[in-house]
């Protein structure tokens, strides 16, 4: 939509010929990104301040970065450290998805409200944020982040390529994103809307009077491949609209700043942002305070997640588990590090799951209290299966632990495995027990057994985690690896894996920011010797030295430094002709994220994620999101690299710097084989150099498969998927499969022939059962493999189920009575008055009936009657400290209804009791409230 020089939260990239990144072409002062930017800031700060409010609490951000909103938000509630990469990272996932709807949907009128495609653009809303409200009820977060971002575009750019402010209007066009209301006054057609501009080029005043003068509604054509429009109707401008050369020539689009807008354009900007908002409030509205946080990504990093065999032979490690899971509760309540999300998978064979998630501690002790070990006689476990449940169902970024003494019987699945990895950037850790009964019950499957078990390792290599094989004697000393990593802010420093093994020494760097420093080592026949920076030295054999302690157990070393270790340039020397792996962690809030992308073409050029391997043969190029202390300004970053992880090379980007802690990377030459980015810079908070690594590895690939979602799917019904399969090297038969993690049925097509240096496209189907609930996710993984298993690439993409709604009114809300001594003037004395409200609330004899009733806006107490009756009565009491209060029904089609009331103080003396006829508070849209009329008294 709005194009801009500054980007506020994403990046500011420019393009030859002056495009602009994840915005239209121009130089104007706002783009898609900044207007949501601004919108999302400005709600997550009033839910925080709201939920501050209600627990009695201060809200005060240092400043206004995401960081400091965060640090603001969840830092009073615990002791520790406050991260703030899972809200940016949300923020990342809405704006990527904003900008690709200008690539993926480039030639669609509806989903930008070109060539008068009002009712079509309307239906896009409307049913993605049925969509979005679906998912977050289902806690399907990330699914509802990336609708949104769709949403918003299409909601955002109604009011830059329409005459909506060209007409006069100040406030968002309520009926837009109410279904229950007509669209009015709509230009037919047929009707022309605009003069010609001789120029060719815009101008201002092309909209005909008449239009403007009896309010029609219209919106600019837009070609791409065609110069046709009806007779006489506006362009949308710009050079990559073929239209606009057509009389009446010129354009009506206000994405950008001109000479000929300038007013227009930031009336534009300011409607869309109201919009904005106002839709964010409504979804704010179904989903309450708390899960709404949640659904942008503000909660504690810290999330427990576990994989568990649970034959016959597992009785010693469900029984490890449970005590892990007990003390990581106990011992980290009221914390930072205290998990924000429990998540169980059981597996056994033939059966695997469910998958059981809760953010209530005391329903993951008895999940986990529940499990029995029993069944499993034969060789092969469904372990593979269990994890695929794990990486979709877990937030991105997540640790997960799988505790197994088994081989997989399911390996066909290690590469979506190794997609899932990739795309969640997950880490994935096993526990691998291999005495006792379980070696018994498996001695004839001892060669299958140790390659499995290296199918393990290898996962684990790919996310960054460890492949840690103990006896189950063992298997408590060796658990302490989750609970140093079930903490808060955790970033990793180092990672390194040699196979074979061979003498060599890393260096690592050591920032004031960091705590709780360790290093974990997996090998056998290890020696290594540890350095800090004023060379004082600790070898494996010393337990409790001057740098700190090492824990041995099985294969895994774990080196925990002193808490004063210092600053600087580390090393760590190793020698060993056996495989290994070293990996250094810490708590820090200095930390990156990152992603993968390609540019695109069209009106409006920019870069898309890639949802699978990056293309070989071209640069690579990233996207990096930088954190400091105290936000972006606080950190300097000196360079950016791909690293081998099994190897030495190290190939360093070309950085450009795009402001608030945004870097485009470009690597030129990517190195061979499987890689990682490092990320070197300054802290300027201690003036210390800092080191971050990400953990999941990476390569790049001669194929690229590429897919769409344009719609959710719909319980009972097909839905069909169109795929593309792109290779530059040699063509042939590519080997085509797809799995979904709720196994759903699918026909996909075993092949599809491409061309060398070619294309070819297929589809997929895949049937939803009746009976799936509605916001239910479906993570689908689609795999193209080049002929003889040369070359292979994969697209990973979220689905979601939605039941068809039907109701589209809101609850109403109707004031019976308000009763108060009247407020004193004097703030001190507020806590001797008190006022109260009645009202009664009802969603009508049609309606789906009320869910929920809440109040927000209000320190007070709200009791109601059954919300199973007709019409609920409410009555809300409150001292005259608190003065307004916001009550908001839900109803089950997640219609959200808002009544707000304010009290005014009084400087006279008190009166009598306050009497009020039956009044109408407000009526809301079934999708955001249209707009807050305040009843004062």
């Amino acid at each position: 939509m709005m194009s801009t020089v500054l980007c506020m939260s994403f990046l500011a990239l420019v393009l030859s010929g002056g495009a602009w990144a994840f915005s239209p072409i121009g130089d104007g002062a706002s783009t898609h990104v900044s207007i949501t930017e601004k919108a999302v800031l400005q709600k997550v700060t009033e839910v925080c301040r709201a939920i501050a409010e209600s627990e009695g609490r201060d809200f005060t951000p240092t400043g206004n970065s995401a960081e400091e909103l965060v640090q603001a938000c969840l830092g009073p509630k615990a002791t520790g450290e406050v991260s703030a990469v899972k809200f940016k990272s949300a923020l990342n996932e809405i704006y990527i998805q904003n900008g690709q709807v200008d690539r993926d949907f480039v030639n669609s009128p509806a989903h930008h409200f070109n060539s008068e495609a009002f009712a079509l653009g309307r239906r896009l809303i409307t049913d993605g944020v049925a969509s979005i409200k679906a998912n977050v009820q289902k806690e399907n977060f990330q699914a509802a982040r990336e609708t949104l971002g769709r949403v918003l575009h299409t909601l955002q750019d109604f009011y830059s390529h329409s005459n909506w402010v060209d007409l006069g209007y100040t406030e968002p066009y309520a009926n837009l994103i109410r279904p229950d209301l007509p669209l009015e006054n709509l230009a037919d057609v047929k009707t022309p809307t605009c003069s010609d501009c001789a120029n060719g080029g815009f101008c201002s005043n092309s909209i005909l009077p008449n239009i403007l003068n009896e309010k029609k509604l219209t919106s600019g054509y837009m070609g791409i491949l065609s110069s046709a429009k009806p007779k006489g109707k506006c362009s949308h401008g710009g050079a990559a609209d073929l239209t606009s050369s057509k009389a009446p020539r010129g354009g009506i689009s206000k994405d950008e700043r001109r000479s000929d807008n300038v007013a227009l354009h930031t009336a534009a900007v300011t409607v869309a942002t109201t919009a904005t908002l106002q839709l964010l409030d409504d979804i704010r509205g179904a989903a309450g305070d708390n899960n709404y946080l949640r659904f942008m990504g503000i909660a504690r990093s810290s999330v427990v997640v576990f994989v568990i065999d649970t034959t016959g032979s597992m009785s010693d490690d469900i029984l490890e588990a449970k005590r892990v899971v007990y003390e990581i509760i106990d011992s980290k309540k009221g914390t930072q590090d205290e998990p924000s999300l429990y998540i169980l998978v059981p597996f056994n064979d033939p059966k695997f799951g469910p998958l059981i998630k809760t953010t209530n501690p005391n329903v993951m002790k008895a999940e986990i209290a529940n499990l029995t070990a029993e069944g499993g006689g034969d060789l092969p476990e469904m372990c593979l299966s269990g994890l695929q449940l794990a990486l979709t169902g877990a937030p991105a970024s997540s640790n997960i632990y799988v505790f197994t003494d088994a081989v997989a019987k399911d390996i066909e699945l290690k590469e979506t495995i190794v997609a899932l990895i990739r795309s969640t950037k997950s880490t994935v850790s096993f526990f691998m027990t291999n005495d006792g009964a379980g070696a018994r019950r498996r001695r004839r499957g001892v060669e299958s057994r140790a390659a499995t078990f290296e199918t393990y390792k290898d996962l684990a290599l790919a996310s960054g985690g460890q492949a840690i094989g103990v006896t189950k004697e063992n298997l408590p000393q060796a658990t302490d690896v989750i609970i140093d990593s079930s903490t808060s802010a955790l970033v990793i420093v180092l990672q390194r894996a040699r196979n074979p093994g061979r003498a060599e020494t890393f260096s690592f760097l050591l920032d004031e920011s960091l705590n709780n420093i360790t290093i974990y080592i997996t090998g056998n026949t290890i020696t290594f010797t540890l350095k800090n920076p004023a060379g004082v030295t600790q070898k494996q054999n010393e337990a409790n030295g001057e740098l700190g302690t090492v824990q041995t157990v099985g294969n895994l070393y774990r080196v925990r430094l002193a808490s004063n270790k210092q600053t600087g340039l580390w090393e760590i020397s190793m020698n060993s002709n056996q495989p290994y792996t070293l990996k250094v962690t810490g708590q820090s809030t200095i930390a990156f994220i990152y992603d993968f992308v390609e540019t695109f073409d069209g009106p409006h050029p920019g870069y898309a994620l890639i949802s699978g391997r990056p293309q070989a043969g071209m640069p690579a190029m990233l996207l990096v999101s930088v954190l400091g202390r105290k936000g972006p300004a606080s950190v300097k970053v000196a360079d950016i690299a791909l690293v081998t992880v099994s190897g030495l090379e190290v190939v360093g980007g070309a950085l450009e710097d795009m402001g608030n802690g945004k870097f485009l990377v470009t690597v030129t030459k990517v190195p061979a084989g499987e890689f990682v980015v490092l990320l070197n810079g300054t802290d300027v908070v201690s003036s210390t150099v800092f080191q971050r690594q990400s953990t999941t590895q990476m390569s790049v690939s001669k194929v690229t498969i590429k897919a769409v979602v344009d719609r959710s799917m719909e319980p009972g019904k097909p839905f069909t998927l169109p795929f593309t399969v792109m290779t530059d090297a040699t063509g042939g038969s590519y080997t085509i499969s797809a799995r979904n993690d709720r196994d759903f049925k699918m026909n996909v097509p075993g092949s599809i022939a491409v061309t060398t240096g070619g294309n070819a496209t297929g589809e997929l189907t895949i049937t939803v059962p009746a009976n799936t609930p509605s916001g239910t996710d479906v993570t689908l993984t689609i795999e193209a493999v080049a002929p003889g298993a040369s070359d292979s690439n994969y697209a990973v993409l979220r689905l979601s189920v939605v039941t068809k709604v039907t109701d589209f009114t809101p609850p109403q809300c109707e004031m019976v009575i308000t009763s108060s001594v009247d407020c004193p003037a004097d703030t001190a004395a507020c806590s001797s008055a008190f006022w109260q409200l009645s009202a009664n609330l009802t969603d009508g004899v049609n309606g789906t009936g009320i869910t929920s009733l809440k109040h927000r806006q209000g320190v007070g107490s709200l009791t109601h009657t059954d919300l199973k009756q007709t019409v609920v009565a409410a009555e809300f009491n409150a001292s005259c400290c608190s003065l307004t209060v916001e009550l908001v029904a839900v109803d089950k089609a997640m219609n959200v209804g808002t009544c707000r009331f304010s009290i005014v103080r009084n400087a006279g003396p008190p009166s009598m009791a306050l009497s009020l006829p039956l009044l109408v508070c407000l009526l809301v849209s079934a999708f955001f409230t249209t707009s807050f009329t305040d009843l004062l008294i």
